[in-house]
């Protein structure tokens, strides 16, 4: 599909056609697997295409970094080996050591191990901040010293909104960048590029992939000068997505926007039976008129994705007790497969950040409601809940 084309389309025909002509050779509708790591040369220098070794580009992978800039409408998408190898690039290519960063206050686990014990030691600073409280992003950016602003919306696990265009203005007047982690709500239900964002981060492992057989992820970014130093630091670091790896995400993101209407309409079932059990104390989804950014989130979100978290009103024993006794709910790190998850943040995937300022609930348990018949999923969690 053409670039001019794309931009005029609606998303679910992007996200089947962006980033890929069919083969002109044999009419292949789908990019094929290219298992190669070099490519032959028309005389020295000569480059087809501009393949010359697979580190560099790939053309499975270039079908797929093409679909995500259309979907996410960015100037250049980028594949790698996996969420946090996609944000260590992007760490390392936007700032120097003595830089500093504001991070959510609630961010998701890796990502708050990855500033701290990885980039903190190669001397970059950070401070948290709520993402929900504009003031509190301001008061944390420190003049002339920070050089990105790092958003999730909705967080991990707390599901917290934070504005994206008021976010981007604050970062933008200070100096800084404005990055945000667009994971849990997919580029069907938000794009952030168009509110102001300067780059969009994926693990696409979750929503993207949608299938829990791939782990990758992506870059999005808004500004050529931008995509060049990421360009640059992409081949000299390495971790990009494999051929293999790149057609499994690319197979799952053409069916990106009817899974999640469908996990929306599972979430929105669930939150429904949930806000009325005896056994939770607090339901916690940005659909929720008395989520504190409700407001918000139906501003920028086209609607409140299928993530879901919840306390439970006896306390951590209890929770982890739900958490070991759903079955059709698997007990398991991730999210965004078409299968359901339950996990204990606490105990999981948020164990890096106990005892810290960004701890969790202990009786926090947090779902990816998946596409399976919302009434087995109903059953399943009122007999865990007892």
């Amino acid at each position: 599909m053409s670039q001019e084309r794309s931009q005029k389309s609606g998303f679910e025909t992007r996200a089947i056609h962006a980033g890929y002509e069919p083969d002109p050779t044999t009419g292949a509708v789908i990019p094929p697997i290219y298992a190669t790591s070099t490519y032959k040369q028309d005389g020295v220098g000569g480059l087809r295409g501009g393949y010359e070794y697979s580190r560099s580009a790939n053309p499975t992978r270039t079908a797929l970094e093409g679909a995500l800039a259309a979907l996410e409408e960015g100037e250049r998408g980028f594949a790698f080996a996996s969420g946090l190898a996609a944000e260590d690039t992007l760490v390392r290519a936007l700032c120097r050591p003595g830089d500093h960063v504001v991070i959510p206050d609630d961010a998701y686990g890796g990502t708050y191990r990855l500033f701290d014990k990885v980039e903190r030691a190669w001397g970059l600073e950070y401070s948290p901040a709520p993402v929900s409280d504009i003031d509190a992003v301001r008061a944390a950016i420190r003049p002339g010293d920070t050089t990105m602003v790092w958003l999730e919306t909705p967080t991990n696990p707390l599901l917290n909104v934070g504005d994206i265009e008021a976010l981007a203005a604050v970062a933008h007047d200070a100096g800084a960048l404005l990055v945000v982690d667009n994971t849990f709500a997919s580029p069907y239900l938000q794009q952030p590029l168009t509110l102001g964002a300067d780059v969009v981060v994926h693990s696409t492992t979750k929503y993207v992939g949608g299938h829990s057989d791939v782990v990758g992820g992506a870059l999005v970014v808004r500004d050529l000068e931008v995509a060049q130093q990421v360009a640059f630091h992409q081949n000299a670091m390495g971790a990009v997505a494999g051929p293999f790896d790149a057609f499994l995400t690319h197979r799952g993101l053409k069916t990106l926007g009817v899974r999640m209407d469908r996990h929306c309409d599972n979430a929105e079932r669930l939150v429904e039976f949930l806000s009325a059990h005896r056994a939770v104390s607090q339901v916690i989804y940005p659909g929720l008129p008395e989520h504190p950014g409700h407001e918000v989130a139906s501003r920028q979100m086209k609607r409140y994705g299928g993530m879901v978290s919840f306390r439970v009103a006896a306390g951590e024993e209890r929770a982890l007790a739900v958490c070991g006794a759903t079955e059709v709910f698997t007990l398991g790190e991730s999210l965004g497969g078409v299968e359901s998850l339950i996990e204990h943040p606490g105990r999981m995937t948020h164990a890096s950040v106990a005892g810290t300022d960004l701890e969790v609930p202990a009786d926090l348990v947090r779902l990816s409601v998946g596409i399976e018949s919302v009434e087995d999923l109903i059953a399943d969690l009122d007999r865990a809940l007892g």
